[in-house]
């Protein structure tokens, strides 16, 4: 195999989920697509099923943990195979993130807004320790560092939730 051929080689299950289904291609800012998209599955869920809260809380808790045990992997073949050490393009770790900000929000639009916009700006600014958890080796560090941006996200909202 030549070089060129290695280069744009692309193992298409981790990519797939790596741009959570193509997400990840959108532009400007592939993040904010891969939080919106995991929004827009949340918000189809709560519309379709009706779920009790505590059966989205279940579903939710399904999601995040298959999407770090795919999306680590999927993070790191996806960065190893486009030369980057944390591509925009992977954007399964917004979507893991943008869960955790959602777990316990009542099933409506101005609570997945905030969820949204609080998610958002904490994997932008990455507090302490989240900006630490991007030096973990591939994928984990692609993962984590946005999980840790979903737990700010979760607990401002809990408290928004409280207070207001």
């Amino acid at each position: 195999m030549s070089s060129s051929a290695a280069a744009t080689k692309k193992t298409f299950w981790a990519w797939t989920i790596a741009t959570f289904f193509g997400a990840g291609l959108g532009k400007p800012g592939p993040g904010t697509w891969g939080s919106v998209a995991a929004l827009l599955l949340w918000a189809l869920a709560a519309w379709a099923l009706h779920p009790a809260p505590t059966a989205m809380i279940w579903m939710l808790c399904a999601g995040i943990v298959l999407s770090i045990a795919a999306g680590v992997p999927a993070a790191t073949i996806a960065a190893r195979e486009s030369g980057r050490k944390d591509p925009g393009f992977v954007v399964i770790d917004e979507v893991a993130g943008q869960w955790v900000a959602l777990l316990g929000a009542p099933l409506d639009w101005k609570h997945g807004l905030i969820a949204l916009v609080l998610f958002r700006i904490f994997d932008i600014l990455k507090p302490f320790p989240a900006r630490q958890l991007e030096s973990l080796p591939e994928g984990w560090g692609i993962v984590f560092d946005d999980v840790a941006a979903g737990l700010y996200a979760w607990g401002i909202g809990a408290l928004i939730r409280i207070w207001i």
